[in-house]
This record gives C-alpha cells, sequence and structure tokens, in this order.
C-alpha cells in the first residue's frame, strides 16, 4: 500500500488463525473495517488471508487513536466474539513506523 502520509505513525499488527468456518466472521470483519475507518486518526488498513494465517495492518496517526479504537463498543463486542468463536488463536503488536518505502512497477 502507497501510504498517503509521512511516517512516523503507528500500524497495529493483528496476527490470527481461525477456527473452522464463517460463524458471521466475514460480516463483522467488514463492518469493522467500515467502523475503524471512520474513527479519528485511522489512516488506512491492509489485511491477507490464507487457510492457516491471517494478517490485518491498520494504520493510526498517534497512539491516543488506537486506544480510542479499542475502547469503542462495537470493537469490544468484536473482540469478545473472536476470543470465544473465530480465532484458535492471535497476536496484537503495536509498532512506530519511523520510515516506508514504496515501489510500483
Amino acid at each position: 500500500m502507497n501510504t498517503p502520509f509521512q511516517p512516523p505513525y503507528y500500524a497495529v499488527i493483528f496476527s490470527s488463525k481461525r477456527t473452522e468456518g464463517d460463524n458471521g466472521y466475514g460480516i463483522m470483519a467488514d463492518k469493522m473495517v467500515e467502523l475503524a475507518s471512520r474513527q479519528p486518526g485511522f489512516l488506512g488498513v491492509e489485511s491477507a488471508r490464507d487457510e492457516e494465517l491471517g494478517i490485518t495492518v491498520s494504520y493510526w496517526k498517534d497512539l491516543e487513536s488506537i486506544r480510542t479504537w479499542k475502547e469503542h463498543s462495537a470493537h469490544q463486542i468484536a473482540q469478545e466474539r473472536g476470543k470465544k468463536e473465530w480465532y484458535r488463536s492471535f497476536s496484537l503488536r503495536v509498532a512506530l513506523v519511523e520510515r516506508d518505502r514504496f515501489f510500483e512497477m
């Protein structure tokens, strides 16, 4: 993704292994991206998934924006459903992006 903003900014990296079946996951994931994109400080999102592993990276202006999103009531509901229904395991990392480069052919 060619980011239209300059560093520094933050990346929230969510890696997960899913349980079997969709169980409403796809609809909720789409709703969360739509809702996050309307939050102050949201800069963008990238996501990839195969049969085993999913990785979603969301980009944020600052730590306060990330904290506000984490505490959003709809996001908290999705987090709880994820723990109970959708994920066998997951990890969450928050990183400061100090440099970025983009190449396109």
